[in-house]
């Protein structure tokens, strides 16, 4: 296991800043998320890491040593790419293989190492296979075992489930969480999909325009954003905003409920919410209207468990409040987060 640390990193490209001035610690062992739009620099970060981009300015350490310079194969990290980058011809014991034998390790101690990686990872059955005769979920198993075998320090992952298919993604997911709890090595992960980070992270440092806007755990990033673009970017549907004058109020459309639903936990100052169109998603309803005194322009959600009865006729008005203690205010010009004592 090792720390990493990033101080001060930045990465141009002509006029365009991919990497803004970026600090960054990670503790021992946790797995930590880079999360953000496309765009957004975090993948230009985990390059930076991995040595495989070299920084414009700044300092990049592992295990409290600057790397800055230093080849990849010397820093002691593992890379899985979206892509696995498998190679087609050769069998799965092969592929795990590889950086072994290119490190100059005999035949046994090679066999040794892939055996205890494909046992670890649940894939010694295929070890005679070729990549193209393996699932997505497979591929990715034999991706991180080329990657173990190496023994690292950092495992650096840049959206290795993006290829899967939602079902498979979601136990790709929890089978690389166990992976990882089980070896203990620090792991920084890059994905555009809120769902992957807040399941997986133990904190996210969310980006955007080559800066860290929040880094948190997944329920401090998403109850208390530090600004309308982490507000607005986690959540599905994002947290509503509304136009106060001085201020924005902010709140999460789970917590925003007909009267009636909210009494027994305590009401605030009822809203008038003009319901526009109702959807039924099964498990949840999303109710889509305009709260009265507010701009028409501003679209407001409303989000209900589908076992909340209450009929919501569309074109009509509905009694609503936000659940105490839920609401958020930012700064209208600058987004940032205001404390509710600073008001």
């Amino acid at each position: 296991m090792a720390v990493v640390e990033v101080r001060g990193i930045t990465k141009h490209f002509d006029d365009v800043k991919a990497v803004d001035g970026v600090d960054l610690r990670s503790e021992e062992g946790e797995f930590l998320v880079l999360l953000g739009p496309s765009g957004c620099g975090k993948t230009t970060l985990l390059r930076m890491i991995a040595g495989l981009e070299p920084p414009t300015d700044g300092e990049v350490l592992i295990g409290g040593q600057v790397v800055n310079g230093l080849p990849p194969r010397v820093r002691q990290i593992a890379m899985v790419f979206q892509s696995y980058a498998l190679y087609p011809h050769m069998t799965v014991f092969k592929n795990i293989a590889f950086p072994l034998k290119a490190e100059g390790l005999d035949a046994k101690a090679r066999e040794d190492k892939v055996q205890w990686a494909a046992k670890l990872l649940d894939i010694d059955r295929l070890l005679h296979r070729k990549p193209r005769n393996l699932s997505g979920g497979e591929r990715q198993r034999v991706a991180l075992a080329r990657a173990l075998v190496r023994e690292p320090s950092v495992f650096l992952l840049d959206e290795p489930l993006s290829n899967l298919d939602a079902k498979l993604r979601a136990a790709a997911r929890d089978d690389l969480l166990e992976f990882q709890r089980r070896v203990g090595i620090t792991a920084i992960y890059v994905t555009h999909d809120q769902v992957e980070a807040m399941g997986m992270g133990d904190r996210i440092a969310v980006m955007n325009q080559g800066k860290i806007h929040q880094l948190g755990t997944p329920a401090e990033v998403y109850d208390r954003p530090q600004d309308t673009f982490v507000a607005t970017f986690l959540g599905s549907p994002p947290m509503n905003l509304l136009d106060h004058g001085d201020f924005l109020i902010g709140f999460r459309p789970e917590h925003f409920l007909p009267t009636v639903v909210a009494e027994p936990a305590g009401s605030g100052t009822p809203l008038v919410f003009h319901v526009n169109r109702v959807e039924f998603l099964g498990s949840e309803r999303y109710v889509y209207g305009i709260v009265q005194g507010y701009p028409e322009n501003t679209k407001v959600i409303s989000m209900l468990p589908s076992t909340v009865a209450v009929p919501l006729a569309v074109d009509e008005n509905h009694d609503f409040v936000v659940v105490p203690g839920k609401l958020r205010f930012f700064d209208r010009e600058t987004g940032q987060r205001i404390e509710e004592q600073a008001l």
